[in-house]
Order: C-alpha cells, then structure tokens, then sequence
C-alpha cells in the first residue's frame, strides 16, 4: 500500500484520492466490457459500475475507464458530505472504497463513520473489517478486500 501511495507523488486532495482509488479499488471490482448479475443479482457493467446498467449492455474500456474515475469523484463526494473530520489520505480512500462498494448511504449510517466523526480514526478503520457479507453470507472476496483496506487505512494514523 505505501509503495502505491507514494506512486501519487505524495500529492494531496481529491485528485490524489481519485488516483488511489483506480490504483487500488479497481483491480477488486474487475473491469468487464458486458452486464453481467453480481453476487446477489444486480446488474453491473465495467469496473462495479450498477447504476443504470440492463442486460445486454456493452461498453468499451475507454467508457468504462472514464466513467469509473466520474463515479468515484462522485462517491468520494457523498462521503464528504457526511464526514465532518479531516481524515489522512489513507483513511479516506479506505472509506470511499467501501462507499463504492456498498453504497454512500450505508457507510454516512454507520458506526464506521460515527467512530471517524468523534475522532477514533483507529476505531473507524477496525469497523472495515465487519464489511465482508454479500447476500447475507460471507465473502471471501469481501473480506480479502477489507484486510487491504485496513491496513491502507491503519497505514495513514
């Protein structure tokens, strides 16, 4: 994780936060160029991309590409909307991936957040790894993301 943090330049901000989390959260979501039914049946297309997605639909990897960075601006957005701490680089990608991954709605409710917002930012990055279920069961996929992660985020207190 330091050596691809360090690949950003040690530059700062949401484009450093952008660049880490195509380096980082990309290889776990996978790129497919066809909608295909994820672990627990919703459309997805590209890099995890669901929003809109049909079956049959196509993409290329330009388009893929493009819309990946888009929508983790996007996330990374709704995440700060909810965080009211400055958190190091680190901890924020952490967080925005698990947005990506499971919606910004369920990471701005949870005790994650509310650990990070009172300052525990040790407590908040530990709350990653209660993140591994999909479909009510647990993933192995989900929780070598999350092992990651945590050690991304524990990387930048």
């Amino acid at each position: 994780m330091a050596m691809k943090a360090r690949m950003i330049g040690g530059a700062t901000g949401v484009g450093a936060v952008i660049a880490m989390l195509v380096l980082l959260t990309g290889p776990w979501e996978g790129l497919e160029l066809k909608a295909y039914r994820d672990i627990v049946g919703v459309w997805t297309i590209c890099y995890g991309e669901t929003l809109g997605v049909r079956p049959g639909d196509v993409a290329s990897r330009a388009e893929c590409d493009a819309t990946f960075a888009r929508r983790l601006g996007e996330f990374r957005d709704g995440v700060d909307r909810c965080m009211v701490v400055t958190p190091p680089l680190e901890v924020e990608v952490a967080v925005v991936d698990l947005a990506y991954n499971v919606g910004v709605g369920a990471v701005c409710q949870s005790t994650l957040m509310r650990k990070l917002n009172a300052g525990d930012l040790r407590g908040g990055c530990d709350e990653l790894l209660n993140w591994v279920r999909a479909g009510g069961r647990v993933v192995q996929g989900l929780v070598n993301r999350r092992k990651e992660f945590h050690q991304l985020c524990l990387s930048g207190l």
